[in-house]
């Protein structure tokens, strides 16, 4: 019998090796060169630290809406701009979050909305430029579980919002002269994942989210959103950009079942 026993501490020992490889084997898996060739084709990343800043918390509230904030560097006398910007949340189910096109003529510098986190993760905001070159910065957020968590809504009341379209505008420090404008376009829509779980059936909800969105003033392109599941429910967009003194704002949306969902505002008296 006294052959078979072992002592504590070494049994503890390998009990911690045991244990600790899997956790070490994924913290020390990085996805992002996958990433790349995947999402990006394996083009040539630079370095963004001046050209394009991303901003999260690094330990989010709650984990099915996670506040980014995506915000262009670049100086006002660089001959540049940014085409578009890609986020990718690396460890998300489906990593690229959006593909957001600017408009050529908008100056849009400044983008918000609000994401799902799966897991702990590196999160990629990759701008375009004019130039034809991409560049990457990246964040870290702690939060799990965004994929999958209860939707705020039951099915009724998220089927009565549908489609619904908000329109706000702020006020900007600069002056009016400036043209310079802050707006927020919110749209009613579950946007499920298709890993949340039905509470009553306990059955998966299917995969139904907003999956394109174009924001227009008259017919001018301001900006134009291409999204996956990692965008939250109701998805929501603040944004700045540039009138070029049109009187109406136009949104237009659809979704992965092929609604279509479009609405204007007049520019002066923007609302509901």
């Amino acid at each position: 019998m006294t052959g078979c026993i072992r002592p504590l501490p070494l049994i503890a020992a390998l009990l911690g090796i045991v244990f600790a490889v899997p956790a070490s084997a994924e913290e020390a898996y990085d996805p992002w060169p996958g990433l790349v060739q995947d999402i990006f084709n394996s083009r040539p990343m630079n370095d963004g630290s001046n050209v394009i800043a991303i901003e999260m918390p690094y330990r989010a509230e709650d984990a099915a809406i996670v506040p980014v904030t995506l915000r262009s560097k670049l100086s006002p006398g660089d001959a540049r701009r940014i085409r578009s910007i890609t986020l990718v949340i690396d460890r998300n189910p489906a990593p690229m979050a959006a593909k957001f096109e600017l408009g050529s003529d908008a100056n849009v510098t400044e983008i918000s909305t609000r994401v799902r986190v799966n897991n702990y993760t590196d999160v990629h905001a990759v701008a375009e430029l004019s130039d034809g070159q991409l560049y990457v910065s990246k964040t870290y957020v702690k939060a799990s579980g965004g994929c999958s968590a209860p939707a705020g809504k039951n099915a009724e009341e998220a089927q009565n919002h549908r489609g619904q379209m908000r329109y706000r505008q702020f006020a900007r420090e600069e002056a009016p002269a400036s043209r310079i404008r802050e707006a927020q376009i919110m749209i009613g829509h579950p946007n499920n994942s298709g890993l949340q779980m039905d509470q009553v059936t306990q059955l998966y909800i299917p995969a139904f989210f907003i999956n394109q969105l174009k924001l227009t003033q008259d017919d001018s392109p301001v900006l134009s959103m291409e999204g996956g599941i990692s965008i939250s429910e109701d998805p929501n967009l603040r944004f700045t950009y540039v009138s070029n003194g049109a009187k109406r704002f136009r949104a237009e949306a659809k979704d992965t079942d092929g609604h279509v969902f479009r609405n204007e505002w007049d520019v002066e008296k923007p609302g509901t």
